[in-house]
């Protein structure tokens, strides 16, 4: 059976109607309240793809969003970051007695464009989250951008004037800016979630340099093992550097450093012998690699233990 094609919804205003809500009022963005959008089944079974931002927080949801094999249930009330053309799934459930709550904020690109904002949104990362690392947030942060959120309605509500563009994107930089630093304090207070990836990062790590894979596919990538943890590799990027003060990379660097030092410390290995089993082809980037991060050459380190 032929694997059905994404549904790209390519306007907000087709959005709306897909939903059953009047047009929006302005082309490009549009707060809808989510209680008022009506679930159609036989749409809701597609794959979508959005050719506008959507952030969003929803109760009630009554179904489970996918990207790829990822999935969350969303009964609880999280926020999430979907941005244009980024694929995902919606697989509807079957209480249908749950009351839905909460806000979508709509924004096509063409609305900043020639804007600050249209260069700097790629900054937020979280667009590029998947949706199991969505936000959680606390009543007062929430309480903190629904009020952004209704100024931005507020002012596309009012006349339209050559000032509502730039106050809007004003408002819009700010919901960006404090969902940033609340995915940051989410990197610390959820605590055993994040704990649990990292005892499963250093598993994976251990493992790996124990194994053959090192020999026969070097180092392991940060998209290996961002695809191993079922995690994307900005949202561990940025998990690592606030917990660790490391990104990736370097934690992957430090591991290596750390077992190069094992074989260089009880092992009579010599160096190229040691670079090879690491995964190294040539052991002058081997060695190069090691005095960057101890401040000596392997030679000297083996020799502070003799």
């Amino acid at each position: 059976m032929a694997k059905k094609r994404p549904y790209r919804v390519k306007t907000i205003s087709e959005f709306h109607r897909l939903k059953g809500l009047p047009q929006p009022e302005h082309p490009l963005i549009s707060v809808i309240d989510y209680g008022e959008i009506k679930c159609d089944p036989d749409v809701s079974i597609k794959n979508w793809i959005f050719d506008f931002y959507n952030i969003s927080i929803k109760r009630g949801l009554n179904a489970k969003l996918k990207y790829g094999q990822q999935e969350y249930d969303f009964d609880n009330g999280v926020m999430f970051f979907i941005s244009p053309n980024q694929v995902f799934g919606i697989e509807p459930g079957v209480d249908h007695t749950a009351i839905r709550s909460g806000w979508m904020l709509l924004i096509h690109p063409d609305f900043f464009w020639d804007s600050s904002l249209a260069k700097n949104i790629k900054q937020y990362e979280y667009f590029d989250y998947s949706v199991n690392e969505a936000l959680f947030l606390s009543e007062k942060e929430e309480n903190t951008l629904k009020d952004i959120i209704q100024k931005i309605k507020q002012e596309y509500h009012s006349n339209i004037d050559e000032f509502s563009q730039s106050i809007i994107i004003s408002h819009l930089e700010a919901l960006l800016n404090y969902s940033d630093r609340f995915f940051q304090r989410q990197f610390i207070t959820r605590k055993k979630a994040n704990h649990q990836v990292l005892n499963r990062l250093e598993k994976l790590l251990e493992d790996y340099f124990n194994s053959e894979e090192l020999l026969r596919n070097g180092l392991p990538t940060v998209q290996y093992i961002s695809e191993t943890l079922n995690i994307s590799p900005n949202y561990l990027r940025g998990l690592l550097k606030t917990l660790t003060g490391q990104n990736t990379q370097q934690h992957i660097h430090e591991k290596l450093i750390e077992k190069a030092k094992e074989k260089l410390s009880t092992t009579n290995l010599s160096v190229s012998e040691i670079a090879y089993e690491l995964g190294f082809e040539h052991s002058q980037s081997f060695s190069k690699l090691f005095k960057s991060k101890t401040d000596v050459s392997p030679l000297e380190f083996r020799a502070s233990f003799n």
